[in-house]
């Protein structure tokens, strides 16, 4: 597979050989679905708790007696019905973290990449670094490819200034490409991938 790579005005300096193997694989909607519920459900702190009845402080003594008031009978103020009661079946503190076998997320990120790379999606640029961190620079990276919607920027080791250029530009998520996942890439209308970043990926997938 041979894709283009552009510089940082959008103009075209080159090509580049890539692996079919991991940029050119057959799209598979099911298991790109499954990680990315997969990655959502462990992001979930699972942290939320209520009280029930048996936890609320107070509530032992009856309200009043059992007949002779004219009231609906009552057991406890601290009852659901009541303000200040417990819950009926409160949420408790668990568990939502799914297990994911590390070959399906390799096959789920190479099938969102691929599919990026098919729908020209994706574009691959032969640096990122800057020698200042300013995000106009950035800005105009972005401006010359028209990106306008969200943007999921893959860095290589040497492109740190680029992060701290680009963390104020909105809709603009950086990653390295050792840390690339199938959500970030499924979540972002398109990707700026520099060329180190790029031979990282093939790297780490192959």
């Amino acid at each position: 597979m041979e894709v283009k790579i552009y510089d940082k005005q959008a103009k075209e300096v080159g090509n580049l050989e890539l692996s079919n193997e991991v940029f050119a694989t057959e799209y598979n909607e099911a298991i790109i679905h499954q990680v990315v519920v997969a990655q959502m459900n462990n992001m979930r702190q699972g942290s939320k708790s209520t009280l029930t009845r048996t936890e609320v402080r107070g509530g032992g003594k009856k309200p009043w007696r059992q007949k002779g008031t004219g009231n609906a009978r009552q057991g406890s103020i601290r009852a659901p019905q009541w303000v200040k009661g417990g819950v009926v079946f409160a949420p408790k503190p668990r568990d939502f973290s799914q297990k994911v076998n590390k070959q399906m997320k390799r096959e789920a990120l190479k099938s969102a990449i691929s599919y990026k790379f098919a729908n020209n999606e994706a574009f691959i640029v032969d640096s990122l670094a800057f020698d200042a961190a300013k995000t106009k620079e950035m800005a105009a990276v972005l401006k010359s490819f028209e990106m306008d919607k969200t943007v999921l920027i893959v860095l290589g080791e040497n492109d740190k200034n680029a992060v701290v250029a680009a963390r104020n530009i909105p809709g603009v998520t950086t990653i390295s490409a050792d840390l690339l996942n199938v959500l970030d890439v499924v979540a972002n209308a398109k990707c700026l991938i520099s060329k180190e970043a790029v031979q990282a990926i093939e790297k780490n997938q192959l």
